[in-house]
C-alpha cells in the first residue's frame, strides 16, 4: 500500500467514523447528564453512557486507520548473495 492510499483511507475513516463520534459523545455526555430533553421526557443516563462510549470506538477507528497506513513499514534487507551449496 503506497502513502496516497494510506491518506486517503485515513481521510475516509475520519469523515465516515471520527465526525459521528464527536457528534455521539456530544449527545451522549448531554443525555448522561440529564441536561439534553429530545422528547415529552428525558433518556435515562445509561444511554448517555452507552453513547459516549460506543462514540469513543467511533473515535478510535480513524486514529488506528492512520497508524496501521501511516506508519513505516521496517523494511527488509536484501538478500542477493546466493547460498552455497549444501553438503
Amino acid at each position: 500500500m503506497n502513502r496516497n492510499t494510506g491518506i486517503i483511507a485515513t481521510i475516509a475513516a475520519v469523515i465516515l467514523c471520527g465526525c459521528p463520534g464527536l457528534f455521539l459523545c456530544l449527545f451522549g455526555g448531554i443525555t448522561a447528564t440529564g441536561n439534553g430533553t429530545f422528547n415529552d421526557q428525558n433518556l435515562p443516563p445509561t444511554v448517555g453512557f452507552v453513547l459516549v462510549c460506543l462514540s469513543l470506538i467511533f473515535i478510535l477507528i480513524p486514529v488506528g486507520v492512520g497508524f496501521f497506513t501511516l506508519r513505516k513499514k521496517p523494511e527488509t534487507p536484501a538478500t542477493d548473495e546466493s547460498l552455497p551449496p549444501a553438503a
